[in-house]
């Protein structure tokens, strides 16, 4: 890697690494952090193919409470430059990428317990009424987590693409990574079966398996059941729209409220 990438690739890290707790722009999700990898080291379809591949196992990875989530977003980085610059195929992907994760989790957790100086701080700041102070504490923690993910990509660019990290990525038995891509694809389902349930949307259900339907007895593209996907879901709001419409003033005209009742409720 030439110099300019590794300085453009450390610091697409460094950004992925602040969005994973700033959850706004989603750039620490894989398909969007692949992506801009993909871009910086000019092959931007494979890192579509590897964020795609990432996405469909990351569905379901998300912070709740106190509960971390593996690291998506270092996970992302180095999975797209070893891709493509260590010429690892594009399958070996969820292989690099879920060892990763999971060491990434443990930093992302050292990383959080070092932010609590900060918010203590910040706390005293508040006492006294120090905003230039609280402000810094913010930008510190945040400054932390983008370290978090650029310096261990640092570290990978560096040597990626060398004869050393070729030999130990070909040196791992086949049977380890051919069982991690099988995991991965477990991980795939699981990944979707998390969203169904937390979207329980029993009324999409039908377009949810029709779609399947139409992806293995077709040979639409993902361009076509796209736009046949976007027709569909218009065509399902305007008529749920109507519905409501139309159903609200006989409901509203049968029901009265009681005296003692709140207005809305």
């Amino acid at each position: 890697m030439t110099s300019m990438e590794i300085i453009l690739v450390t610091l697409v890290a460094a950004i992925c690494g602040m969005g994973s707790v700033l959850d706004e722009r989603q750039t620490h999700r894989p398909l969007v952090a692949c992506t801009l990898v993909g871009l910086v080291l000019g092959d931007l379809e494979t890192g579509i193919i590897v964020g795609g591949t990432l996405e469909l196992v990351a569905l379901g990875w998300m912070n709740v409470g106190a509960a971390m989530a593996p690291d998506a977003a270092l996970a992302s980085v180095i999975a797209t430059i070893l891709v493509i610059k260590g010429g690892q195929d594009k399958g070996a992907a969820l292989a690099i990428a879920i060892p990763v994760a999971a060491a990434g989790q443990v930093l992302t957790i050292f990383v959080r317990t070092l932010t609590i100086f900060l918010q203590h701080k910040a706390d005293d700041f508040a006492a006294n009424a120090n905003f230039r102070g609280i402000e810094l504490c913010h930008f510190t923690g945040l400054f932390l987590q983008a370290l978090r993910v650029a310096i261990p990509t640092f570290f990978v660019a560096l040597v990626a693409g060398t004869d050393t990290v070729t030999e130990a990525l070909n040196s791992i038995p086949e049977v380890v990574t051919r069982g991690l891509q099988i995991a991965g694809g477990f991980i795939v389902v699981v990944g979707y079966a998390m969203v169904i349930n937390m979207m329980r949307a029993g009324a999409l259900m039908p377009f949810f398996f029709l779609g399947f339907v139409i992806a293995a007895f077709t040979n639409y593209n993902l361009v076509g059941l796209g736009i046949l996907g976007t027709c569909l879901a218009m065509l399902y709001i305007q008529l749920n729209f109507n519905n409501q419409g139309t159903a609200a003033p006989a409901t509203s005209r049968a029901r009265e409220l009681a005296d003692d009742e709140l207005e809305g409720l």
